[in-house]
């Protein structure tokens, strides 16, 4: 049995189709550029940017981001890693963005939304991968890279956070629920 839909850029979940997403094309800028001031989703895509490639994890928690945080349509995302990763494949690629968005295929329900801050400090406690990625930082506390301080994002020149996480979580929890 195939799937043609997903070839024609529509979700698996022919009803996610009516998710009402956000248009904002400078927090897409900020996403693609790594500059949304969340450290592991910037370093994750300036590694992206710099390299062609970016660890699953890391792609999961950047598509998720871009898709649940700024609610920005997930087919962007898709075109912009395929446009970029060294071994970006259609399916593994749609795939991955249709589970973050959730709008594919996935048995755990659209709830699930990565606290980026708590999966930096789970995964890279000593935010080593920030430090490299994300150099404006490097001279901070390992702690402070996880989450800097206004004071911090001031005297390093490092953005503020482009949305708040639990707003944008809760604003992503109501979009999906106004489909049921």
């Amino acid at each position: 049995m195939g799937f043609p839909d997903i070839c024609r850029h529509q979700p698996f979940q022919s009803h996610t189709a009516k998710l009402k997403w956000r248009h904002s094309d400078a927090d897409f800028e900020a996403w693609c550029k790594g500059k949304t001031g969340f450290p592991l989703v910037d370093a994750a895509m300036r590694q992206l940017l710099a390299t062609g490639w970016m660890h699953n994890r890391l792609r999961m928690l950047t598509a998720m981001f871009l898709s649940k945080h700024l609610l920005l349509d997930w087919r962007r995302g898709e075109a912009f890693f395929m446009a970029h990763l060294v071994d970006g494949d259609f399916a593994s690629n749609n795939g991955g963005w249709q589970w973050a968005a959730s709008t594919g295929t996935d048995a755990a329900p659209y709830f699930r939304i990565f606290n980026p801050i708590t999966q930096s400090q789970r995964f890279d406690p000593q935010a080593e991968f920030i430090a490299h990625w994300v150099p404006e930082l490097a001279d901070l506390p390992a702690k402070s890279r996880h989450q800097p301080s206004a004071n911090e994002r001031r005297d390093t020149g490092y953005p503020q956070a482009i949305v708040d996480h639990k707003r944008a979580r809760q604003r992503a929890l109501d979009a999906f629920k106004e489909l049921d």
